[in-house]
């Protein structure tokens, strides 16, 4: 259950996911749409994700699978860096095992909790 605090962090937010496995980005879709967050995509590659944020203005955050079928997501992670937008990590990586650069994003493990969503990218 999405406690109230949270689930009002991602009230009318715009999320990009990029996730390879279907039902997890279904399941992902679904509960932040659920939780009142508009979802772009989701988008299973690193070229879907980069075309996909070129076409859009307004990214309010974002969850990367760092592994999408063997291609790492880290473009995906240095754009939204450079436009400023937050951004999660969803793995089952540890955080000693990310490259340098990106031991400082938040990293959720999967399945996603959006308590955990909302607060690393929000509040």
């Amino acid at each position: 259950m999405l406690d109230p605090t949270s689930a009002s962090a991602l009230r009318g937010r715009r999320i990009l996911v990029v996730e390879d496995e279907y039902m997890m980005a279904d399941d992902l879709q679904h509960n932040l749409e659920k939780a009142g967050a508009e979802v772009i995509g989701p988008v299973p590659s690193v070229a879907d994700a980069l075309r996909l944020l070129a076409a859009e203005e307004n990214v309010d955050g974002a969850i990367l699978d760092v592994n999408l079928r063997g291609e790492k997501a880290y473009p995906v992670a240095d754009a939204l860096r450079e436009r400023g937008v937050p951004f999660v990590l969803a793995t089952g990586y540890e955080q000693w095992s990310l490259p340098e650069a990106y031991k400082d994003v938040p990293r959720c493990d999967k399945p996603v909790d959006l308590r955990h969503l909302a607060r690393a990218l929000f509040e």
